[in-house]
This record gives C-alpha cells, sequence and structure tokens, in this order.
C-alpha cells in the first residue's frame, strides 16, 4: 500500500485520489476550501460524475481515502503528492498557474521527508521546472524532492471509466527512478506507459486536446458543406472513421466543443506558440470556427422562425457543456442564451442535472423541472446538449404542447425525415 496525496478535489483530484485508493492505496486528499472538505466528509460530492459518489463513498469507509484542508497532515507519510488544482485561462489566453504556485509553495513548507511531486494539472510546458525552482526556494531546509509531470486524460461523465482503463499513461521527469516509481503507481491500470521528459509530457497533454478539438471544428466545417451539397455528415463520418488513420471518435457534427479543457488548452497552446514568436494559424482558425456555431445556431433558429426573435419564446434542451455532468463551464448554452436574450427573446431552460448551476449562471434564463413544462407555448426548442433523456422524448406530446412545431437540432440526436414527416419545421446539422 502506498501512501498517496493529492492535492485539489475538483474533478480531477477528487477522481484521481478515488481511484487511486480504490485500487488499494492510503489516500489523503487536501483542499483549501474548508467547506468543500467538510461536505466530502459527510458524503455530499462537489460535483457530478456517474459513480463517484458510491467510489468516494466505499473507500471512506475502508479507511483508505480521508480528506483534510491541513497540508502537514496530508504529508505525513506521503511519497507522492499530485498536485490536481485548477488552470483556468488568464486575460490573453495563457493559462493561470497562482494555484500551482500556491500548491508548491504549501508543499515545500510543510514537507518533512523525500517526495515525488506530480503535476496532474494541465500545465505550459516548463511548469515542472517552475514547480521545482518554487520548491527549492521555499523549503525551510533542504529535502530531496522530484518533480513529475502526469498529464491527466479524463473525460467529464466518464471519468473513472477513462482512469481505470486508460489508453495511455504518460510520464515525464528528468529524474528516471522518479519516473519509474510513478510507472508502479500506474502498473495496476495494465496500460502502456509512456516515459519521457517533463515538458515532452506537458506539451503531449496540449498537443491531444487540441487535436482532439480540431477533429470537432474540422467536422462542422464539413457539415456546412455537406448541407450546401446536400450531403449527410453523419454518414460522411461514418465513412471516414472506418479509416484507421483517422478514427471515428470525435467527428460528431453539431454545437462545438465546451467545457474546462478544450477552450483553455488550444487558447494556452496558441499563447505558448505566440509567446516565442511563432504563429499558430490552424489552432486559432480551430477556435474561430467552434464559437461561430454558437451564433450560427442561433441564426439558424431565427431563420426556422421566419426571421423573428423578437417576442419569441425559445426553450433549450440541456444546458451542461455535456451529457452526464453538470459542469457549466464554457457551456454553449450560456452564449446561446444570452444571444436569444440580446435579440428580444425569452429564454428557457431544462437540464436533468445541471438546473442548480446553471439558475446561478442564467438568472434571466426561466428553469422547467422537465422537458414537457418547458416546451409548453415555446415558438422553438433547441437541442443544447444531447442527454440520453432527449432522444426519448415523446415528439407527438411536444408537438402539441409547442406553439409552433419548430426544432433546432444542434446535436443531431433525431431523424430528420423521422421528424419532419410528424410535421415539425426542423433543421439538423449537415443532414
Amino acid at each position: 500500500m502506498k501512501q498517496i496525496c493529492v492535492v485539489g478535489v475538483g474533478y480531477v483530484g477528487l477522481v484521481t485520489g478515488a481511484c487511486f485508493s480504490d485500487l488499494g492505496n492510503r489516500v489523503v486528499a487536501l483542499d483549501v476550501n474548508p467547506e468543500r472538505v467538510e461536505n466530502l466528509k459527510k458524503g455530499i460530492m462537489p460535483i457530478y460524475e456517474p459513480g463517484l459518489e458510491e467510489l468516494v463513498r466505499r473507500n471512506v469507509n475502508a479507511g483508505r481515502l480521508s480528506f483534510t484542508t491541513d497540508y502537514a497532515e496530508a504529508l505525513k507519510n506521503s511519497e507522492f503528492v499530485f498536485i490536481a488544482v485548477g488552470t483556468p485561462s488568464g486575460v490573453n489566453g495563457e493559462a493561470d498557474l497562482q494555484y500551482v504556485a500556491a500548491a508548491a509553495k504549501s508543499i515545500a513548507e510543510n514537507m518533512k521527508s523525500p517526495l515525488i511531486i506530480i503535476n496532474k494539472s494541465t500545465v505550459p510546458i516548463g511548469t515542472g521546472d517552475w514547480v521545482a525552482d518554487i520548491i527549492k526556494r521555499e523549503q525551510p531546509r533542504p529535502i530531496d524532492f522530484a518533480v513529475v509531470s502526469c498529464p491527466e486524460f479524463l473525460r467529464e461523465g466518464s471519468a473513472i471509466g477513462d482512469f481505470m482503463q486508460p489508453h495511455r499513461n504518460v510520464i515525464g521527469s528528468f529524474d528516471r527512478e522518479a519516473a519509474n516509481k510513478v510507472a508502479q503507481l500506474h502498473l495496476p491500470l495494465r496500460a502502456p506507459i509512456v516515459i519521457t521528459d517533463l515538458r515532452t509530457a506537458e506539451m503531449i497533454k496540449y498537443a491531444s486536446n487540441a487535436f482532439l478539438a480540431t477533429k470537432i471544428s474540422f467536422i462542422n466545417e464539413i457539415a456546412e458543406i455537406c448541407e450546401a451539397y446536400g450531403a449527410d455528415v453523419k454518414e460522411v463520418a461514418a465513412g471516414m472513421g472506418y479509416d484507421a488513420r483517422i478514427g471515428r471518435h470525435f467527428l460528431d457534427a453539431g454545437l462545438g466543443w465546451g467545457g474546462s479543457c478544450f477552450p483553455k488548452d488550444v487558447l494556452a497552446l496558441a499563447y505558448m506558440a505566440e509567446e516565442k514568436g511563432l504563429d499558430p494559424r490552424i489552432l486559432n482558425v480551430v477556435t474561430d470556427v467552434n464559437y461561430d456555431r454558437r451564433k450560427a445556431i442561433v441564426r439558424w433558429t431565427e431563420e426556422l422562425l421566419d426571421g423573428a426573435l423578437k417576442g419569441k419564446t425559445i426553450g433549450l434542451l440541456g444546458l451542461a457543456f455535456k451529457p452526464n455532468t453538470d459542469d457549466m463551464r464554457d457551456a454553449p448554452s450560456m452564449d446561446i442564451a444570452q444571444e436569444l436574450s440580446n435579440a428580444g427573446a425569452t429564454v428557457r431552460g431544462y437540464d436533468p442535472v445541471a438546473m442548480d448551476v446553471a439558475a446561478l449562471l442564467l438568472p434571466a434564463v426561466q428553469m422547467f423541472k422537465n422537458p414537457y413544462e418547458m416546451a409548453k407555448d415555446c415558438d422553438a426548442l433547441i437541442v443544447v446538449t444531447e442527454w440520453n433523456e432527449f432522444k426519448q422524448l415523446d415528439l407527438e406530446k411536444v408537438k402539441g404542447l409547442l406553439k409552433t412545431p419548430v426544432i433546432m437540432d444542434a446535436r443531431n440526436i433525431y431523424d430528420p425525415a423521422t421528424v419532419r414527416a410528424m410535421g415539425f419545421k426542423y433543421r439538423a446539422i449537415g443532414r
């Protein structure tokens, strides 16, 4: 049994801590937010993630997982410390590293024995060296340590499965012994392990997310061409996906990406390139194409309503940036709601999980307890998040509730021919 400390109990930190404890390790998860820690001790999760509540409860009850705000307590007897704090976008797109710096400083001030300090947060290239400098500078007395990069590749909504059955684990360090120890920690996962240097590991994370974001923006651009020429982007994506060089994943045309990773990581990588005098043209266009989707959806909804949004009531099916999460960070619904309101429309919203979070961020949006309540007397519905619940809606009932039978399907969850045959005025993406 290894003793592990995880700093930060957000999506990455809490999942990392719970999963490592489930593998039989002793994990102390630390957060500087006392309310969050107290809630976790009571079994109240700070986030919605399928299976996480049960996983945390099981390992807390088994004595393998505990929570604290005290660095001295968390570091006592620990051999590994994962830094899993937020790195939000700064004013110019750069990663804001204030929380990483604070964690490194506190680790340095409280460590009493040698540690392997592992950056789990997504951080700019060179951050590992910077963290090492902070720790050396802030230590009251010299104690050996090593810094390792082990970027996360967790998708919200399937984070536990992604941790337990990863495609690979990337480990970067200039200290080979430390890298090997971190690799040993991951051996029970039985996945390929890539061991490299610090900066290369940091770059692998950014390059991976930027490439996936590029695939999504690419297929959305292809969707517009498909629509112009009468092709079906779903069939195009399927045909492309059989090619092993391309793959089917992340080729779903629709509203584009949001959340806490793709937006900030693409911006941060572009910022890093520009800092070195480079011109990241592809990265900049990838971002532009993605955010243009949100305005396009509003424009196409307006066209479905014969060019008028003012005075109309529009219902948003889904508010979270993706299914199986309550995360509203950079959710497309935020921009769509604002654009609709600016055009004089009344906006309603429903989401199976994200209602409480969304209500705080979208005070002008009228929230409803179920999609049918929301649909009553709406002029149009926009499918914003592809929850399975929406795929199973009774569309005949929905049609009877709507003032006008209009659906803007921004996630391509319905069959166009079927929905149109039911009498809906309907538009999908690239179909």
